[in-house]
């Protein structure tokens, strides 16, 4: 999972993530900016749900994160689809609104964004 940091003419930070990896991105774009003390919530939730079969989840404006101890899953609020509204052995998935990545690996970009935020 490949990330950039990057700042706008405002100095917002903004962040890039590779293929398939869009939409944490989008999370960061937009549940974290204006909120960095989700970052805090989420790696307590890692920590509480590490070694358990425990889950935990964050439902924001946007985006919802879901946790385990082993994977985090982000997904587009818009993408609430009922099973009635699929056909028959049919599946949905689109990059840009859902994606999975390990714990650490997520953990990583975390701590990145944390020490980029920090550059002034």
């Amino acid at each position: 999972m490949e990330y950039e940091f990057l700042r706008d003419v405002t100095g917002l930070v903004k962040v890039r993530m590779s293929m398939g990896h869009e939409v944490v991105g989008h999370w960061f774009n937009e549940e974290v900016k204006d909120n960095p003390g989700l970052l805090d919530e989420v790696e307590q939730a890692m920590a509480s749900v590490k070694g358990s079969e425990r889950q935990w989840q964050s439902i924001g404006h946007e985006y919802t994160l879901w946790l385990d101890g082993e994977e985090v899953i982000i997904r587009a609020n818009q993408l609430e689809i009922s099973g009635d509204e699929m056909e028959e052995g049919m599946s949905y998935y689109d990059e840009e609104s859902l994606s999975f990545c390990g714990v650490e690996d997520f953990l990583q970009v975390m701590n990145a964004y944390r020490e980029f935020l920090q550059q002034r």
